[in-house]
């Protein structure tokens, strides 16, 4: 609809300037976070203070993903998963950060140790009823996981690690922290091809492992 106001044609953006827009929000975004993590890799804890406000959506968004996937009765909850990652990312000593996209992968890393942690104190408690649940598909950052054990999947990850630390990295930013491939290829500094080959690759090894197969072959 296009309305005049004191004598000038308004109308409103269509469908294109909204992405623009949204797009160009974002860059900014990210361009602010990368300066405050710059800025607090050289020190600046002024600049790591700064960030938690333009940090603290997305990583309670990440914790309320990584909650979803656990039984109903879980005791944490996601404003206490993200303060006690950011804790522990706040914590680490002269961390050079490159940029947002590391970070959230970073963060995602922390939370997934939060949660095997808690997971394995469980088990030594008692016999757990409903474990947290991982798929591995072609939406496996998306999709709420559910067909294999947290602990089954970070041993799986353990075992990769030694026999390919890249293909664990690259496991552990799409599936953990819900980076695109091609963020993943920013933070690793690899093409989007290589990050969709070794993906692939990264999961047909993990679901073998975690669904009965002992080869150690490399991926």
């Amino acid at each position: 609809m296009t309305r005049r106001t004191r004598g000038l044609t308004v109308s409103p953006p269509s469908h294109g300037e909204d992405m623009n827009s949204g797009r160009e929000a974002y860059m900014d975004e990210a361009s602010a976070v990368s300066t405050l993590l710059h800025a607090w890799g050289r020190g600046d804890l002024h600049a790591r203070d700064d960030l938690l406000p333009l940090v603290y959506r997305e990583l309670r968004r990440q914790a309320v993903r990584y909650l979803q996937r656990e039984r109903v009765d879980h005791t944490l909850q996601p404003t206490a998963l993200v303060h006690e990652a950011y804790l522990r990312l706040v914590g680490q000593e002269r961390v050079a950060w490159q940029n947002r996209a590391q970070f959230f992968g970073v963060a995602a890393q922390m939370m997934r140790r939060i949660l095997v942690d808690h997971a394995r104190t469980r088990r030594a408690a008692k016999r757990p009823d409903r474990a947290l649940r991982v798929t591995l598909n072609d939406h496996v950052a998306a999709v709420a996981p559910r067909d294999c054990e947290l602990l089954l999947l970070d041993q799986a990850l353990a075992e990769l690690m030694l026999l390919d630390p890249r293909h664990a990295q690259i496991v552990e930013l799409r599936y953990f922290g819900g980076l695109s491939e091609q963020e993943v290829a920013a933070v690793l500094s690899l093409s989007r091809s290589t990050v969709t080959r070794e993906w692939q690759s990264a999961k047909a090894w993990l679901y073998r492992r975690i669904t009965g197969g002992r080869s150690r072959a490399t991926p």
